[in-house]
């Protein structure tokens, strides 16, 4: 079977490269990721591989997300950052709410 290069990309700045199957999930990944914690990734060690997060192109993956899925090319390393966050933000929804607080819009004012 083909496997994927992932180059994960901690907050940091500490990379660590990994191979993974198209049939892994972002879940997977954390998972495989927390069990074989790199030695040099010591400070930025989680408690739980639930709050590792995988972000690709600016986009939060969703756990069930497959590397197929994501269509990534096989023999080319993919980068990918890894962060560890609680929950998932909510698509829009932040965004939403901030502007309904304040009432601002996104329009701009050309003098």
């Amino acid at each position: 079977m083909t496997k994927i290069n992932l180059r994960l990309i901690l907050v940091s700045g500490k990379t660590k490269e990994f191979l993974f199957s198209p049939n892994d999930s972002a879940a997977d990944i954390a998972k495989h990721v927390y069990d074989n914690w790199p030695m040099d990734w010591e400070e930025e060690q989680v408690s739980s591989p639930n709050i590792l997060r995988l972000i690709y192109q600016g986009r939060f993956l969703h756990g069930n997300v497959t590397l197929g899925a994501l269509k990534l090319p096989f023999g080319k390393t993919t980068v990918m950052h890894l962060v560890a966050r609680e929950t998932l933000p909510e698509p829009n929804s932040q965004g939403q709410r901030n502007r309904e607080k304040t009432g601002e819009s996104n329009c701009c004012v050309i003098l």
